[in-house]
């Protein structure tokens, strides 16, 4: 039997939006300004998309085809989030946001899921929950001690 094949990360996320000018603002905020990602346009048939990326993944925004509200908790995406490296980076992005008009909940501790999970909530145009939130101790233990953990 041949070993596990190891993932080494998200390669990128599709979003589907009712207005690709209003989402294009927001994460180009969000995104490019706020979290320093790039981003580039391109299109598919006859649909435009708007990829925004960094060194470790992409997102991309695509024209809906149908005008349903996200939901988030029908089946499908609850929230994406998006990890920083700190605590810091977690409230330098919130009041970057905040100082561009992006409604995002006040960073706090969250230590029902680990002592040191700090994070920020927003909402995306049509709806959809977005997290920013700190590189905890946990995972970067797990993280630079995988080899370790064993299998």
């Amino acid at each position: 039997m041949n070993p596990p094949v190891d993932v080494l990360g998200l390669e990128h996320i599709y979003l589907t939006v009712s207005s690709l000018a209003v989402s294009e603002v927001f994460y180009d905020t969000l995104l490019v300004e706020v979290l320093g990602f790039r981003k580039s346009k391109f299109a598919l048939g006859d649909e435009p998309h708007i990829n925004y990326f960094n060194r470790h993944f992409g997102l991309v925004l695509r024209p809906a085809r149908n005008a349903t509200p996200h939901d988030n908790y029908a089946p499908g995406l609850h929230h994406l989030c998006l990890r920083v490296a700190t605590e810091d980076d977690v409230r330098h992005a919130r009041a970057a946001l905040h100082e561009r008009g992006i409604d995002a909940s006040p960073v706090q501790c969250y230590a029902q899921y680990a002592e040191d999970y700090y994070a920020t909530f927003l909402s995306d145009p049509d709806g959809i929950r977005l997290e920013l939130s700190n590189f905890r101790k946990e995972r970067r233990e797990r993280f630079e001690g995988w080899e370790k953990l064993g299998g």
